[in-house]
């Protein structure tokens, strides 16, 4: 990697190792002391890239900028400086500094800088009280005994802070090397034996690179707040604000609780309450998920007296059914970005559902003009959501963002049928999209979610009247399928011909339909949106986690089910796709 250090200014004939080249790179001449940097003879002549790996326009830049770059030859390290001699000459001149000692003190510094694990057993009371009667006493000290014997072999300081949580105080070293195994630590919790409905797992936040102990500890707090948040059974790395994740292999639990529902809607019924201006929006590219999100959001703030914004841009065709009947209702007020830019307000109260990050909703530029502003979602937690809510409403294990609006609506409305024929259906298509027909992810809740709505007067033809397909895509999606390839490790990856405005929901459907196929582990289906990139939608049994594959090209979402969107040819896609789900697989 080039750096800028200050211009060292070395007197003619000093014994360090030399050479020069020419305007194209070549080597023209070199001193004795270059045998100490390359053992074979004969580079006279030779390129410079060949024996460096740097080209000799890169040199020549770097004589005028005062950059350097590095080295590693003969087992020691360089830093190799450029310099132009004689203006009249066409010529520069290499000199090769040797950096050994200084680079090995800074390994070491590195090795041994204090990084801070925390490590929290997930559902703890859950998986307790599930196994109480076959020993759970004895399940605790097993995972104890294994979170001990992992501490003691990285000669790590570890705390037992209460009966779900550990501190342990370690060095890189030992960090680089858990990254290098991927945590196997996960793996050996999750083999344990629980005689419960779901296995045992922990979730680990690492901090590292902090200018002190007190920062460094800020940095796993966020790290173990990122896993949680994600779903647990995975560890997380935040170096200095950037994340690395490992695992994830299991579905999040459902809590059969639904208590955190009641208070959120509570809470979100009393700022509805209290603010002179409400905007409601999901993400980009509007779903059924998100829309119907939104129609139910804005159904809470009219019981509560409000008149919300609802605010969306271009909906796409998929939406085509619900969106036209909503606005022919004339019961919500639908206005695009720049309205809405242009009406809040700093006490403007915002409401982000079906999304929390902050670069996918559909007015970014809300989040900064607003001081209070709300997120409900169903998603694993991203390292780039929305920064300080006011109310935050984040259930990894639920099918949809819809699930969640519904059932804070069952505990905030006073009445029994306050919630418009419309709003049902459109909540009930977004569960049912998003849960594949309550096939993925749907749990109790989802089908007690549906249930309610089917008593809020939800017609099951409506909702199938908004998920009707055309012809023409039908036609399109079979071209996809015919042309998928399916790998021996069971990835089955399609592409969609053509560029269209509902490329996003075509992938999910075709994605959808390669999963149904024996022998596939996990699909991936890619398409050109009207915006000219590469939508990706991506699905799995649950053998390979395509949330993690999915976060590396920006995008994200859960273990089974995750998309993203790339600017990049599909073919480029396509490609990085098949090297991460070998890496993945491997």
């Amino acid at each position: 990697m080039d750096q800028i250090e200050e211009k060292i200014e070395i007197p003619s004939g000093f014994p360090l190792p030399e050479l020069t080249i020419d305007d194209q790179g070549k080597v023209t001449s070199a001193n004795i002391h270059i045998g100490e940097v390359f053992i074979y003879e004969g580079i006279l002549g030779t390129d410079v890239f060949a024996i460096t790996g740097y080209r000799g326009a890169e040199f020549r830049e770097n004589a005028t900028t005062g950059r350097y770059v590095s080295l590693e030859r003969n087992n020691k390290s360089f830093r190799i400086y450029s310099y132009k001699m004689d203006p009249d000459k066409e010529e520069w001149t290499l000199l090769f500094r040797d950096v050994t000692s200084l680079e090995e003190l800074r390994a070491k510094y590195i090795a041994e800088r204090p990084c801070m694990v925390k490590v929290q057993i997930d559902n703890y009371d859950e998986l307790i009280e599930a196994v109480r009667d076959a020993g759970g006493s004895n399940l605790s000290a097993r995972i104890d005994s294994i979170v001990r014997s992992w501490s003691e072999d990285m000669k790590a300081s570890v705390s037992r802070v209460n009966n779900n949580r550990y501190n342990i105080w370690v060095t890189q070293k030992y960090v680089e090397s858990e990254r290098f195994r991927k945590f196997e630590i996960l793996d050996e919790v999750r083999k344990l034996e629980t005689n419960a409905d779901f296995p045992a797992s922990l979730s680990i936040g690492v901090g590292l690179g902090g200018e002190d102990l007190e920062e460094t500890e800020g940095y796993a707090d966020a790290a173990i707040q990122l896993a949680l948040g994600r779903g647990g059974d995975q560890a997380v790395i935040n170096r200095a604000n950037k994340m690395s994740y490992f695992g994830g292999k299991l579905q999040t639990v459902e809590k059969s609780n639904k208590g955190k529902s009641r208070i959120v809607g509570h809470a979100l019924a009393q700022l509805i309450l209290q603010a002179p201006r409400i905007f409601i929006m999901g993400h980009v590219h509007s779903d059924m998920d998100s829309f119907g999100s939104t129609l139910g959001i804005a159904r809470l703030c009219m019981v509560n007296g409000k008149k919300p914004y609802i605010v969306i841009e271009n909906p796409n065709e998929s939406l085509e059914t619900v969106y036209d009947q909503a606005k022919e209702s004339e019961k919500y007020v639908m206005i695009n970005c720049d309205r809405a830019i242009g009406l809040c307000e700093s006490d403007s109260l915002v409401i982000v559902v079906d999304t929390h990050k902050k670069d996918m909703v559909q007015c970014p530029e809300l989040l900064g003009i607003s001081r209070k502003v709300v997120v409900i979602d169903h998603h694993r937690k991203a390292d780039r959501g929305i920064e300080d809510p006011i109310l935050i409403y984040m259930e990894s294990y639920a099918s949809s963002a819809c699930e969640m609006v519904t059932e804070i609506l069952q505990f905030t409305l006073q009445k029994k049928k306050q919630v418009e024929k419309l709003e049902a259906e459109a909540l009930m298509a977004g569960i049912m999209v998003d849960s594949s027909f309550f096939s993925v992810r749907a749990g109790v809740r989802t089908f007690e979610a549906a249930t309610w709505l089917r008593r809020q007067g939800a017609d099951p033809t409506e909702v199938k009247r908004f998920l009707q397909e055309d012809w023409e895509n039908v036609k399109i999606k079979s071209q996809a399928l015919l042309g998928a390839e399916i790998g021996d490790s069971g990835v089955a990856i399609a592409s969609l011909p053509g560029e269209r405005g509902d490329a996003q929901l075509l992938c999910a459907q075709t994605a959808d339909r390669l999963l149904s196929l024996r022998g596939v582990r996990a699909s991936f289906a890619c398409g050109t949106d009207s915006g000219h990139r590469t939508v990706v939608s991506a699905r799995s049994l649950g053998e390979v986690n395509v949330q993690v594959i999915m976060e590396k090209l920006s995008g994200g979402g859960h273990l089974t089910n995750a998309a993203a969107q790339v600017n990049k040819p599909v073919e480029e896609v396509i490609g990085m796709i098949r090297t991460l789900t070998e890496e993945t697989i491997k």
